[in-house]
């Protein structure tokens, strides 16, 4: 990932020109902001990529296909309900939703796109949804950007939303970003919805190519739970109000656009993370000396998903024997005599073997809010990073009366 003078903080999908969004309560939840709005002053290029799970929720159907035209100018997201195995209702209700916006802001039905977050098996309240869209579209705002980021939150226990500053061409640019997610989440994708908006002006092909590279290293590196969503959905809007020279091919501009999109994603990532359902530690799992990225990404996510290395982590316990087994279990080519696994950067075992370490030092390093693991597995010289959380009581908790 290139490393260049960027200016991020904590803002939101409005810090780019021309975005409003909103984020309002229509009772779809108990309690909180539950539908979200977002909208271009022009129409945008847009790219997205969806669950890969072969349960789709009907948001999730009725968006693919607008998208494959390849611009769009507004998103409506609703939390509390997925609108998930909902059959031809389901599909009429996203449909609506849709339709709804658009009229609202007299905009083309096909320009608006939609997403559902909450609980699978239940119709939507259509009669509550009208109502709230009506007031969304009162209330966009270029200032809406953080109550949006609110409205998609489900079992989140704060918003994630960030926003980044660059130069291409002379002219001041600029990515929002919001996302929700906290648990149920092992992409390719998983319950997560993420949304960049950006002012940067780019062929809506090379805006798809950009997002795809930009979801593997970032959003599809994370896992909470190994459980993957029906309602999965990433989109990046760009409308091309920033003023810099279209982009249309894969020089300077494209490779500055990239880093900064890449910068935003991680630390969304990162946020997500930090965030899983009941999680006091934040931890990332790096694999090195690997056959091909492909393995040590395989090796670092068996390692992530681990039940039990998850929960050695919260028990502040450098079990290195089931990170080793995870590894092993993979299938990734490995040199067993040759690996190296770290805790908190502390060496605990060396050529397959145990070592000798600083256990005070060790404690207190597990005792920190984010924690590291590391493996060398002594096969070439490929790596990869995986971002994920402990396994903690409150995520039994949360996920045992999820429902109820």
């Amino acid at each position: 990932m290139a490393k260049d003078d960027f200016t991020i903080w904590n803002g939101s999908i409005t810090a780019p020109r021309g975005y409003r969004a909103c984020g309002i309560r229509c009772g779809l939840k108990q309690q909180g902001l539950d539908l979200a709005l977002m909208v271009s002053d022009v129409p945008a290029a847009v790219a997205a990529m969806f669950t890969t799970n072969r349960i789709k929720a009907a948001p999730v159907i009725v968006s693919q296909e607008l998208v494959k035209q390849g611009r769009a100018q507004a998103l409506v997201i609703n939390s509390g309900n997925a609108n998930a195995v909902t059959g031809k209702k389901g599909l009429a209700d996203a449909t609506a939703m849709t339709e709804l916006v658009a009229q609202e802001l007299k905009l083309d039905p096909s320009s608006v796109l939609v997403a559902s977050t909450g609980v699978i098996g239940h119709y939507l309240p259509m009669d509550v949804i009208r109502a709230g869209i009506a007031e969304a579209c009162r209330c966009l705002s270029s200032d809406g950007g953080n109550d949006a980021a609110r409205a998609i939150m489900t079992t989140d226990t704060r918003p994630k939303h960030f926003a980044i500053a660059f130069e291409i061409d002379g002219h001041a640019c600029h990515i929002g970003a919001m996302a929700k997610g906290s648990g149920m989440i092992h992409p390719q994708l998983a319950t997560m919805i993420a949304v960049f908006t950006t002012d940067v002006a780019i062929r809506s092909e090379l805006l798809h190519e950009a997002l795809a590279e930009t979801v593997a290293e970032t959003l599809n590196a994370l896992t909470i739970d190994g459980e993957t969503s029906t309602n999965d959905s990433v989109f990046l809007f760009a409308n091309g109000l920033s003023g810099n020279l279209l982009i249309t091919s894969k020089g300077e501009s494209y490779r500055k656009f990239l880093s900064a999109l890449k910068q935003i994603a991680l630390a969304i990532t990162k946020e997500l993370a930090a965030d899983g359902e009941g999680a006091t530690k934040f931890v990332t799992v790096t694999v090195e000396q690997a056959a091909s990225r492909s393995e040590a990404f395989r090796a670092a996510k068996a390692i992530a998903n681990s039940l039990l290395v998850k929960t050695a982590i919260f028990g502040h316990d450098p079990n290195w024997g089931r990170v080793i087994s995870a590894v092993g279990a993979s299938g990734v080519k490995l040199t067993p005599d040759r690996i190296t696994i770290k805790f908190a950067n502390i060496p605990v075992a060396k050529n397959g073997t145990a070592i000798d370490f600083d256990r005070a030092a060790m404690k207190t390093a597990l005792q920190e809010s984010d924690i590291s693991i590391s493996v060398a597995l002594g096969a070439d010289d490929a790596s990869a990073t995986v971002y994920t959380c402990d396994l903690t009581y409150d995520y039994v908790k949360i996920n045992a009366e999820y429902h109820t």
